[in-house]
Formats: structure tokens, C-alpha cells, sequence
């Protein structure tokens, strides 16, 4: 009678496996490394896609998001070079952090190329440009503060979530375009930067625009323009760079995963498919679209040409900003 019920219950063990499409050799569990403080926009990606991959052929279990800030990401991404590879460890990352910084730091402690496997881009992201209390409310466009920074030396500053990050440059393009100076003040991450903003410490931010949805919404800070080809679908009011006659400043970033190099290309696509189908849920691409980021896989191939193409594109910008690691 003992052992019929333990048959039993075998097949039922089984048959959920089997209903969640998990399989005999998935992982138990995985971890997500995010470089960057937890509340973030990047940390929400990484989190709400660790929930939605559980039961996959890819991992049994939930993955858990652990946060390693600092260095502008580099910190998660060379934890993520020496971790096995076996699909238990992945990275979320911004593209800046694998196709800009080897422009930026020549002692870079790993190498894009040769340490990690693309596995899948995850969100798309618009970086924002925004002003505080400092900026005063007459200032309501890109001009009007380049203007009002001419005028305002000595409070012209704008803030970034890392040095040689995509919105560091974005400002200092921004800067050099017109010959107006903004110094650059870098952050470990969006939040303290928004906060001192908000708070009156710093005159301007230029992050993903996610970053700042709220505090504009609520009046404590004014976005004046967005990085996208088009405008945001969650701030429609707020014009592109592109609109206000920037257009090299039209840059839309993703966050994508990464495993370490030499994981196999069956894991790197289990991995792939439990990420791109964790992506298609309701309730994660409106999550998402909180703190504006738009959902988007990719496969891994596709996510490797994009990141190449950006490493392209951003070499000649950076040579021509001047700023190094040792800057």
C-alpha cells in the first residue's frame, strides 16, 4: 500500500514537472547578477523576470537577484567572469557597460568579447534629461537650459548613474555640441542622483527616463527631453532630443543577459527561451512600463550583432568626448 502511494505521488511529482515544462536536468536555482542599487529600473527588470522563469527547462525554482553596485556595473560583470559556467549565474546589464566601457577603461577587468555569452536582451530603456528646484521653472527645454547653464556657471552640473555610462555621455555631448560647459557629477546608480535633484543638491540628471516618471508626474522635477527615436509611450508629453534638433543624441539603450563564457549553447538556450517567455507576460510588461522600460527579447545572436554595432558606434563618440577611466 506504501509503495502504490508513493507511485503515486511520483507521477503527480511528475506530471506538474511536466505541466510546467520543466525538465530532470534543469537547475535548481539560479542567481542574477544586477550592478547596481536595488529599486532601480534595471533592478525591477532583473527581478521580475527571476520570478517568471521558474519551472522552465532552464531553472526549477525562482531565480534571486543579487545587487553588487559599483564601478558603473563592473563590479556584477566580473563577478559573473569567474562564476561556473553552467547557467547558475547570470548578469542583467546595461549595453554600456559591454560596448562603451572598452572604449573608456584600459585596465578593464573583463574582456565582452572573450568572457561572456549574449543570452537575451530583456527591456528597451529611454535615458531622460531633467531639471530641480535649481533650474528655474521658466527653463522648459533643452535650450532654455543650455542657456540658463551660460548664464549659470557656477550651479551648471548634471548628474549621471555612473562615470563612462551612456547618460554621462549623452550630457557631455550635449555640452560640447553647443560649447557649453555641464559638469559632470557621477552617481553609484539612478536613485541618489534623483534624489538630490529632487532635493536641490544638483541642477540636472540625465538617466533613463523610468528613473524619473514619478517625481515628474508628481511636479518635483521637469523632464525636458528623451532619448528615443520617438517619444516615450509613458511620457508622450516630454519631446525627443531629436524633436528640440539634437539628433546624435537619439540613443535607446536595453538591459540584456548575460552567462560566462563557455556555457553551453543548450543552456544559453533553455536560458533564452524561459527569459523571452517570462517577457511576453501581461503583468511583467506592465510592470515594466512603470518605470518606463519596454519589454523586448531578442535571441542571442541578435543581441551580440546589436552590441557589436553599438561598440561600433560609440567608439569615434568617446574618442571624441576625451574621457577615459583615468580621466
Amino acid at each position: 500500500m506504501i509503495q502504490r502511494r508513493q507511485f503515486v505521488q511520483a507521477c503527480a511529482g511528475s506530471a506538474l514537472l511536466a505541466g510546467l515544462g520543466a525538465r530532470a536536468d534543469a537547475l535548481e536555482q539560479a542567481r542574477i547578477l544586477y550592478g547596481f542599487p536595488a529599486g532601480s529600473s534595471g533592478d525591477i527588470v532583473a527581478r521580475r523576470v527571476a520570478e517568471r522563469i521558474a519551472g522552465t527547462p532552464y531553472v526549477r525554482n525562482a531565480a534571486f537577484v543579487e545587487n553588487k553596485p559599483g564601478a558603473g556595473g563592473r563590479i556584477a560583470l566580473e563577478a559573473l567572469k569567474s562564476a561556473p559556467a553552467d547557467g547558475s549565474t547570470l548578469a542583467l546589464s546595461p549595453f554600456s557597460c559591454t560596448a562603451i566601457y572598452p572604449h573608456v577603461y584600459s585596465k578593464l577587468p573583463y574582456d565582452p568579447a572573450r568572457d561572456f555569452v549574449p543570452v537575451s536582451i530583456a527591456a528597451l530603456m529611454f535615458h531622460g534629461l531633467a531639471v530641480g528646484p535649481v533650474v528655474p521653472a521658466s527653463v522648459k527645454s533643452v535650450r532654455d537650459f543650455l542657456q540658463w547653464a551660460i548664464l549659470n556657471p557656477k550651479d551648471a552640473n548634471y548628474g549621471s548613474p555612473a562615470a563612462g555610462s551612456t547618460p554621462h555621455f549623452i550630457g557631455a555631448l550635449l555640452g560640447l555640441s553647443q560649447g557649453v560647459e555641464l559638469k559632470h557629477v557621477p552617481y553609484r546608480g539612478s536613485v541618489p542622483g534623483v534624489t538630490d535633484v529632487v532635493g536641490g543638491q544638483l541642477a540636472a540628471m540625465v538617466t533613463p527616463s523610468g528613473d524619473f516618471i514619478s517625481n515628474h508626474k508628481a511636479g518635483k522635477l521637469r523632464i525636458l527631453a528623451t532619448s528615443g527615436k520617438q517619444r516615450s509611450p509613458f511620457i508622450p508629453d516630454v519631446p525627443t532630443f531629436a524633436e528640440q534638433g539634437f539628433p546624435d543624441l537619439t540613443v535607446e539603450e536595453w538591459f540584456g543577459f548575460y552567462a560566462p563564457a563557455g556555457t553551453s549553447p543548450a543552456v544559453v538556450s533553455a536560458a533564452n527561451a524561459a527569459i523571452n517567455s517570462a517577457l511576453k507576460d501581461k503583468a511583467l510588461i506592465d510592470g515594466l512600463g512603470v518605470v518606463g522600460l519596454v519589454a523586448q527579447g531578442s535571441t542571442a545572436a541578435e543581441m551580440a550583432r546589436s552590441q557589436a554595432a553599438e561598440f561600433s558606434r560609440w567608439g569615434p563618440l568617446v574618442k571624441k568626448i576625451g574621457f577615459t577611466g583615468e580621466s
